[in-house]
């Protein structure tokens, strides 16, 4: 950060709301925070709403400034389908590689499947040599007749974006390196991207299915970052990344694919920084805001992977290691053909929204289910001045209640039931099939819709604890200004663990460290200021996925890996290890702000009473600024915010800490 910038900007950009979290550094640290509707079809415009309604305007240019931006544009464009047209170039034989994928049956039982259509179309997807052997030795050249005809046929299929994707080319990228270089003299304004860029890594589809991504997404994060960029002026404008840290908006457009859990990703990178200033370490996280609920597991560190999924692609390149479904505050409710009531994922969005919003949505969500139980209540006002109207909640479920043979409050009910089972099969996703005792660990909830679900959510999962850190509903926004800055890089070696030469892998490590610095002062991080860690991924012969651990001395690194095998699978084999690939971790780990301490006002008696479907004794209502360190309120009890509402059970309380966070007990 420039010693002229004295504040950091943080937004995310949701499906529904778009969230703000300013720090000001200077003379204290102070924190303000702001939400306003999104606008999906320009999301830079809800950017600049917010901007404006918080006074920025003025310091937009002048230096003052710094905004970390993370953004579901990626994520939409692929879930949408709104992708550039893009030629995938492969070598000759392979130009259905996309389409085969890995032959896998989405459900293994059923005897029709529907048809999936491939990624590239048959006409886009381009043939020619430059072939590479699995050993790195040159199979089948590349002549300049071929690639000759293969300019042509870009040219005549005018497409926005090309995708280079040569089989072994983390070996060898030479073919890769001259073809792109061909395709920018003959059209310097096409977008180009190549796998040994993208995903220096094995397999050759999911290396495919990234570097295809990153070629569609680019046009689109590019046009979307420029406008934004140009609306900014000269402010410093950073973008999060699916892995954690932070990257120039200039870097962000040419590596589109790593955006794709850019929102998400800073509600966890929040959640790491808040552990460190309350001095634990094991949370499951629980984002739930208008449109989908994102878990993770966080145990010391945030941890990545490279085995996530969008929208049925696998994505290959490194993503905070996360759940994510359709189910938010917005998730609309239904009844199927055969009866039974469900619900998501799709969602009611911001526009028009939730019936309650009283905009125009007509179809019952889990927050119209909320406001009739009396949880969320009706005269609460929401960002943009939303006032809750109790009469459009009922009104839209109460078609579903006649069908199912249930009162309007009962079919709330389980509308909610419904929503919290698919959440938490989430969380055991995250948590027990991966050999993690929820029980050990505290739930963090946060998002708009979060704090209404947590108690269920822990009890569901046998948890006694649980936490709704302060500024809760726009927590994701607040990981986006204490991320660091820096990229993760990676390189397939596949080597027999046994007859490693620790040396030359040393020597790997260092050409891999060297690159990754190369790309990093391209955006104005210099050496000094990063640190490296260094990890590789491990499997035993013969399996197909494999293991992350930290590097260390060989022998400890084996060690370790066998000891993460038996937790997460439970046994350790007898097979060869084999060292798959390495990695680089390269960021500022910069030292953050201290959270302000909570302020509370006088003493005085706010708490007024509610009645809540479902308790048999009405609940204390009351604002968050009214609890006061160390004097927990026993449930039922609703805690009221700005831009967040928290609902305690009456097996729970509740009480607030010295940073604001609102800590919950089980209390049987």
């Amino acid at each position: 950060m420039s010693t002229q910038q004295k504040m950091l900007l943080g937004v995310d950009a949701g499906g529904t709301f778009t969230d703000f979290v300013l720090v000001r550094l200077e003379p204290t640290v102070s924190i303000t925070v702001h939400k306003t509707l999104s606008t999906p079809k320009a999301p830079e415009r809800a950017i600049l709403n917010g901007i404006k309604a918080m006074g920025l305007e003025s310091h937009l240019g002048d230096g003052s400034l710094q905004i970390v931006h993370g953004s579901t544009v990626a994520t939409n464009a692929v879930l949408e389908g709104k992708l550039a047209r893009t030629v995938f170039i492969t070598n000759t034989g392979f130009a259905d590689m996309l389409q085969l994928a890995r032959q896998t049956r989405p459900e293994l039982y059923a005897l029709e499947t529907p048809a999936v259509q491939p990624p590239v179309p048959a006409e886009l997807c381009l043939e020619t040599g430059g072939r590479v052997a699995a050993d790195g030795t040159v199979v089948l050249p590349l002549t300049e007749s071929e690639l000759d005809v293969l300019l042509e046929k870009i040219e005549s299929l005018a497409p926005d974006a090309v995708a280079i994707n040569l089989l072994f080319s983390f070996l060898d990228d030479s073919f890769e390196r001259r073809i792109e270089s061909a395709i920018k003299a003959q059209s310097g304004e096409r977008f180009v991207s190549r796998s040994s860029t993208v995903l220096p890594e094995y397999k050759e589809y999911e290396r495919g299915i990234a570097t295809w991504l990153n070629a569609a997404l680019g046009p689109v994060i590019s046009g979307y970052l420029g406008a934004l960029q140009h609306e900014l002026g000269g402010t410093s404008l950073q973008v999060m990344q699916s892995s954690g840290e932070t990257m120039s908006a200039s870097m962000a457009a040419q590596s589109a694919v790593n955006l794709l859990l850019s929102g998400p990703a800073g509600g966890l990178t929040a959640i790491a920084y808040l552990a460190a200033q309350v001095g634990k370490s094991k949370f499951l996280s629980f984002d739930m805001g208008g449109t989908s609920t994102d878990v993770a597991l966080l145990d010391g560190k945030i941890r990545t992977s490279n085995e996530s999924s969008i929208s049925n692609y696998p994505i290959a390149v490194p993503m905070v290691d996360m759940e994510t479904i359709g189910a938010g505050g917005g998730s609309i409710a239904y009844v199927d053909t055969g009866g039974m009531l469900q619900v998501g994922p799709r969602s009611a969005g911001a526009d028009p929204g939730p019936a309650c919003y009283d905009r125009g949505g007509i179809d019952a969500t889990v927050s119209d289910a909320n406001v009739v139980l009396g949880r969320l209540q009706s005269d609460s006002v929401l960002a943009g001045d939303l006032r809750l109207s109790l009469e459009r909640a009922e009104a839209s479920i109460e078609p579903l209640a006649q069908r199912i043979g249930l009162s309007i409050e009962e079919t709330a009910l389980g509308i909610i039931d419904i929503a919290n089972e698919h959440m938490a099969k989430a969380i055991r996703l995250i948590s027990v099939n991966k050999g993690h005792d929820p029980s050990g660990f505290i739930l963090a909830s946060f998002g708009g819709a979060g704090g209404l679900h947590v108690c269920a959510l822990a009890d569901a999962m046998a948890m006694k604890n649980a936490l709704v850190p302060i500024h809760g509903g726009v927590l994701s926004a607040l990981g986006m200004v204490v991320a660091d800055q820096g990229r993760q890089f990676s390189k397939t070696l596949s080597l027999d663990a046994q007859q490693i030469d620790e040396k030359s892998l040393q020597e790997q490590f260092a050409q891999l460290e060297r690159g990754g610095l190369e790309q990093l002062a391209l955006e104005g991080l210099d050496s000094s200021v990063l640190v490296s860690k260094r990890s590789a991924d491990l499997r035993y012969k013969g399996q197909s996925y494999t293991l992350n651990i930290d590097w260390d001395a060989l022998d400890e690194v084996l060690d370790a890996f066998e000891q993460l095998h038996k937790q997460r699978y439970g046994y350790i084999h007898d097979a060869p290890i084999e060292l798959l690939t390495i990695r680089i971790n390269l960021s500022t780990e910069k030292t953050p702000f201290a959270l302000p301490q909570f302020i509370t006002g006088p003493r005085c008696n706010n708490i007024r009473y509610c009645k809540v479907y479902g308790e048999a004794e009405q609940a204390k209502l009351l604002a968050r600024e009214d609890l006061y360190p160390g004097e927990p309120i026993e449930g039922p009890a609703i805690i009221t915010e700005y831009a967040a509402t928290t609902y305690v059970a009456s097996n729970w309380s509740v009480a607030v800490d010295s940073f604001g966070n609102l800590v919950l007990q089980r209390l049987s």
